[in-house]
């Protein structure tokens, strides 16, 4: 009896249909930022990305970017770290149209909508004032990635990423915020 049930378990296994086929995304990445509070200077930031795309159009990333001297007015040099900066880590949706199929080579273009954590920091020269905050904030944009083959790629996109809240003599509101910019991203894309 046991030998028939493996047997039949084998055999369902085996004239099963294939299941559909979802991509896991990786895409480490570097950028710039600009406009709005980038104080009209573009800073370079970088991070990655992780994210699944269904067999269909919709997937969810999660998205973490670091963007060292932020706050400074001047960013002529090219550092990784910095004592005036801003973390976002945002889970997104994403919606994109696979052309050309999900193997191979293709493109992808895409458009990008999430919210999640969006952290500043500022801090004075001789550290006498350090002030950060930890805010809700969204951001929403669009990009392409490129397929060379199945598994590699690149991607760009473009995003406004915004706070949710307003601080204002130690009140806090819920709302669009008042902290804004814009960030470019150029990377590689792992997909599997």
């Amino acid at each position: 009896m046991l030998k028939k049930c493996a047997m039949l378990a084998a055999l369902a296994l085996v004239l099963a249909p294939a299941s559909a086929r979802a991509d896991w995304l990786f895409s480490p990445n570097i950028g710039t930022t600009f406009g709005q509070d980038a104080s009209g200077h573009e800073h370079l930031t970088y991070g990655a990305s992780i994210g699944w795309m269904g067999k269909g159009i919709v997937g969810w990333e999660g998205d973490f970017q670091y963007t060292p001297e932020f706050f400074e007015p001047t960013d002529t040099d090219i550092d990784f770290s910095g004592k005036n900066n801003v973390l976002t880590a945002m889970g997104n949706v994403i919606v994109g149209i696979p052309v050309g199929g999900q193997k191979g080579s293709g493109i992808r273009p895409f458009g990008i909508a999430g919210v999640g954590l969006l952290k500043s920091r500022v801090q004075s020269g001789d550290a006498a004032f350090d002030v950060s905050n930890n805010d809700f904030g969204f951001n929403l944009g669009g990009g392409v990635m490129g397929f060379f083959n199945t598994n590699i790629g690149l991607r760009g996109d473009v995003r406004y990423v915004r706070s949710f809240e307003n601080i204002t003599d130690n009140v806090t509101t819920i709302g669009v915020g008042n902290f804004d910019y814009w960030r470019t991203n150029v990377g590689l894309v792992v997909r599997w």
